[in-house]
């Protein structure tokens, strides 16, 4: 490997060792109790290497928010992907619980910051999500413009979805004392996901193209 790309290469590895120690860090022990002590040690490096990369814990702590909207926005391009409501939401919501189940940390992160007031991430919900949830709002309108959906209000209906799968991460130890069990493995999941989905259809009444045209 070149020395160019084996240092490029090792500013990513080092980067994203210290974004997933960050996460976990901060879901713990919050924005105020975390430091950057705490996640360099997790992240096994000198606490110099951290502030190379991050200058402060508040830009590390904002990368992962920001990395961890960007999950949510790529979830989002079932929108996209079919004009059939029932596809498309159905994928919308197994990417969603999907990440709940590969990120429940970055998940309470964020929820934290919400509940603190989103101090420090306002900028990126006025800039960033309120821009594409009006995107996914639009599409919602045009289902049910099509008879394809029942008449919901489509910001209600989205903070519907994302309370149910995010449920999933910022509630697991409720989830996990409820149903007596550890946690709930991957077939376990993949069963509760589906159950997730139908719920979801059938809450908005949606249905495909071709049997509404029946």
């Amino acid at each position: 490997m070149q020395p160019r790309r084996r240092k490029a290469h090792i500013r990513e590895s080092n980067e994203a060792r210290l974004l997933e120690c960050a996460e976990a860090v901060f879901a713990e022990k919050g924005l105020e109790g975390a430091s950057t002590a705490m996640i360099a040690e997790r992240a096994g490096l000198p606490k110099a290497n951290l502030h190379y990369y991050f200058p402060t814990k508040l830009s590390l702590y904002r990368r992962v928010l920001e990395d961890l909207f960007e999950d949510w926005h790529r979830a989002a391009d079932t929108f996209e992907c079919s004009d059939d409501p029932v596809i498309a939401i159905g994928g919308y919501v197994r990417a969603k619980m999907e990440l709940s189940r590969r990120r429940p940390l970055g998940s309470k992160v964020w929820a934290s910051e919400m509940i603190h007031g989103a101090e420090h991430m306002r900028d990126i919900l006025d800039a960033r999500v309120k821009p594409w949830l009006d995107t996914r709002v639009a599409v919602i309108r045009a289902w049910i413009d099509r008879g394809l959906l029942a008449p919901v209000d489509p910001k209600t209906f989205m903070f519907l979805i994302w309370a149910i799968t995010q449920h999933y991460a910022d509630f697991d130890a409720q989830i996990r004392a409820l149903k007596g069990t550890r946690a709930l493995n991957k077939k376990a999941f993949d069963e509760e996901t589906e159950e997730v989905v139908r719920l979801v259809i059938r809450a908005c009444g949606a249905v495909s193209p071709a049997a509404a045209s029946k």
